[in-house]
């Protein structure tokens, strides 16, 4: 199968799978053995271990998700953390500098925070849409830039591929998180980004039932980023492996559904008198809906907004909502709401760093019949 003429919707189903399976099996097994036989003189390259990420799950997994992303090759982490830590280890040594985008996820601004100190890094925190900051930000050991492809919780999209152009440009190594978009919306290899990571413990898998990371890019930089995971010891569950590529064989039918019922959530919420904001770029009036149209397949399963009311206003409206469960997570097949001030982006410093009120919600769109959500926000409006 050629993945580059292979419809994505088939790319899930088939991408990386070996034909034939072992044995013939048509869903590839779960090799839960920690260490397997080598040659004599084998290099480490060829030992197959499982903290090495080199367990025949652990390969078979790595294979479709490099097919998903479009990349040479891939890695699995114990978590979405694992992946975009590794991803800093493996792109910075004691002494560099990274450039950020400003809004993203409290877990790696916290990360940041609290850690890169300690290992000798130094960051900047620019705007994503402003190539100024980026330029004011360099320095001359600035090593890497960091963004994400929706920013995590305020819903916004940066000029990602003016991103990976001035990484390039400037000999840097340009990262982004991709989890909000997936690959079924976004591809960022193909606009010139040379790291890829998800939280696969959202939308990758699906179902809310492990915790998983992914790293997409060259054989040179997943071999890089291996080699940090491997010393640190995040490689990823062979259980859990096979349980994350399972959940993407329906990635694309899933975030379609998500894709679809988001927008119609945000429609809603913006036309209604209740509501002071919505952030969704799907929405013609979204600062970032033209640049999100010409990038993406789709807008996303994710939007946040604000009831009028302030935060009184918002803790109702979250325990009156009955079918979207009040959770922190994202990207299930469940609907989940949360106020991201009071959940993932505590801590010092994060929710001030990231705009984050408050009265802010952020709702993740399940796979529910989208006439079933819009009647439930609109009772807990009305309650």
């Amino acid at each position: 199968m050629n993945d580059a003429e292979t419809r994505f919707e088939t790319l899930a189903v088939h991408g990386g799978e070996p034909r034939p399976a072992p044995d013939g099996s048509v869903v590839f097994p779960i090799y839960q053995g920690t260490v397997f036989e080598s040659a004599l003189g084998s290099s480490v390259d060829d030992v197959r271990y499982i903290r090495l990420g080199t367990n025949p799950t652990q390969c078979h997994l790595h294979g479709r998700l490099a097919a998903l992303e479009g990349a040479e090759a891939a890695v699995a982490t114990a978590s979405g953390m694992a992946a975009i830590t590794g991803v800093l280890h493996s792109a910075l040594s004691a002494g560099d500098h990274l450039i950020a985008a400003g809004t993203f996820y409290g877990g790696t601004y916290r990360f940041l925070a609290e850690q890169a100190e300690r290992l000798g890094w130094t960051f900047d925190l620019v705007d994503p849409v402003d190539a100024d900051t980026w330029t004011k930000a360099l320095r001359p050991s600035t090593k890497a830039f960091l963004v994400e492809s929706i920013t995590n919780p305020l819903i916004r999209v940066g000029d990602l591929e003016g991103v990976a152009r001035f990484a390039r440009s400037h000999g840097l190594t340009s990262i982004i998180d991709n989890t909000f978009a997936t690959p079924v919306n976004f591809r960022p290899h193909s606009v010139g980004f040379d790291l890829v990571c998800h939280s696969a413990t959202k939308a990758l898998n699906g179902h809310s039932d492990i915790a998983a990371g992914a790293v997409t890019g060259s054989e040179r930089r997943i071999e890089e980023v291996a080699s940090v995971l491997s010393a640190y010891g995040g490689s990823l569950d062979p259980h859990a492996a096979f349980l994350l590529a399972r959940g993407l064989k329906t990635l694309a039918l899933r975030v379609r559904a998500q894709n679809a019922n988001a927008l119609a959530v945000a429609e809603f919420l913006a036309s209604h008198e209740r509501v002071a904001h919505v952030s969704h770029p799907g929405l013609a009036s979204h600062p970032d809906h033209e640049r999100a149209a010409a990038l993406f397949d789709g807008f996303g399963s994710v939007l946040s907004f604000r009831p009028v009311g302030g935060v009184g206003a918002a803790e109702a409206l979250v325990k009156s909502l009955r079918l979207p469960y009040a959770a922190s997570s994202l990207g299930g097949v469940e609907s989940l709401v949360t106020r991201p001030a009071a959940g993932g982006h505590t801590g010092p410093g994060a929710a001030e760093a990231e705009g984050v009120d408050e009265d802010l919600i952020r709702f993740s769109a399940g796979i529910e019949a989208t006439e079933d959500l819009l009647a439930d926000f609109a009772q807990a409006l009305e309650g």
